[in-house]
């Protein structure tokens, strides 16, 4: 997360008018076999799934801990993993290697691999000690390499749909935000949404207003309508993954934006680029009766809560907030490891999140 709002302890044209045109045609196109549009199983069998991110942020991290993570995920029987966000520290440089090393570490995974970027990939990487980038170049760039065909990354692979229509920005204009995803699988429909840190590009070194008014848009029309497909599939839950931690209410001002629990508006002062896309989440959920997991990295501190509430202070049930293990450098490979998700669409609440110690991580007490 950028500058004054980082929630790690480091202080966390119109485009609107294209909205009514169509906006989820998915892309042509395919990568030969090892694509499907949906798994093959029933939609009633249970089926495991691995979320991790915010790494690595060290050479330690790299070379030795997110390897020793992989090949934890390997040992397990994964239907697909998801990272959301952040292939390097905010401070690091935004250099072609992190971008390649990122893409190895996703082709060793032998799940499909699905991925969102973080705020460290791309908003962050015009800071001048990320190397001064154009950050919409670098976004552009991560477009290209990660999100170039229709399927997730990973040794297998699974199709998904695209946000197609030019709804984003990229530095020539509107492009289509094809970072943003969505898939079916097992009785469950996912979404990634492209909603970063840093005040979701609001504030630190070059903030953009209208890139942040186009992403924002593409992404609340992108929910609502994963919203009406999962209504219209009967999909027993929705699984949501962005980078940012938006904050939820006034209780947790040292790892993201304090927020008025009730209106949802950023009472800190900072600028809010998450309310409008908040008050559309909680409509959602409300009218979708159903569970609802929203994936998020950012501020580096693993956990499962229900943060989230209505108008009139009452506890959204069916909604429950999972924040991904993140960087801890100070601890070399300590917090390097992933939460493993058990999904049931035959079950009451459908997800159930088992944290995962990766045993070659554990720095301040060794495996046995």
């Amino acid at each position: 997360m950028k500058g004054t709002r980082s929630s790690r302890h480091r202080l966390p044209l119109c485009i609107v008018a294209l909205l009514a045109a169509a906006n989820s045609a998915a892309f042509a196109g395919g990568e030969g076999s090892g694509g499907r549009d949906e798994d093959e199983r029933g939609e009633s069998e249970p089926y495991s799934i691995g979320l991790w991110g915010d790494l690595p942020y060290s050479d330690l991290q790299a070379s030795i801990g997110v390897p020793n993570l992989i090949a934890d995920m390997n040992a397990n029987q994964l239907a697909f993993t998801i990272h959301d966000g952040d292939l390097k520290s905010g401070s690091g440089r935004c250099d072609e290697i992190v971008y390649q090393r990122a893409l190895g570490y996703f082709s060793s995974l032998r799940a499909p691999a699905a991925f969102t970027p973080g705020d460290n990939d791309w908003t962050d990487c015009d800071r001048a000690s990320a190397g001064g980038f154009n950050s919409l170049e670098r976004l552009d760039h991560e477009r290209e390499l990660f999100f170039k065909t229709p399927f997730t990354l990973g040794q297998r692979k699974l199709r998904q749909e695209v946000q197609s229509t030019p709804l984003c920005l990229g530095v020539g204009g509107p492009v289509p935000c094809v970072e943003n995803r969505r898939w079916h699988f097992g009785g469950v429909t996912y979404v990634t949404l492209n909603i970063q840190g840093s005040c979701n590009n609001l504030c630190d070194t070059a903030p953009d207003p209208a890139e942040f008014a186009a992403r924002n848009q593409a992404n609340i029309a992108w929910l609502r309508e994963t919203f009406q497909q999962a209504k219209a599939r009967g999909s027993a839950a929705i699984m949501i993954v962005s980078q940012a931690d938006p904050g939820w209410d006034l209780s947790d001002p040292t790892r993201a934006p304090l927020r008025d629990p009730f209106t949802l508006a950023e009472t800190d002062g900072a600028p809010d680029g998450f309310q409008s896309f908040l008050l559309a989440l909680r409509d959602e959920v409300i009218a979708f009766r159903k569970p609802v997991a929203y994936v998020h990295g950012d501020s580096h501190y693993a956990r499962v809560d229900k943060p989230f509430l209505d108008a009139l202070g009452r506890r959204l049930e069916n909604f429950t907030r999972v924040e991904t293990f993140g960087d801890n450098q100070n601890n070399g490979n300590n917090d390097v490891n992933w939460i493993k998700v058990r999904v049931d669409a035959g079950s009451r609440d459908v997800f159930s999140f088992q944290p995962q110690i990766v045993p070659g991580n554990r720095t301040a007490v060794r495996a046995p």
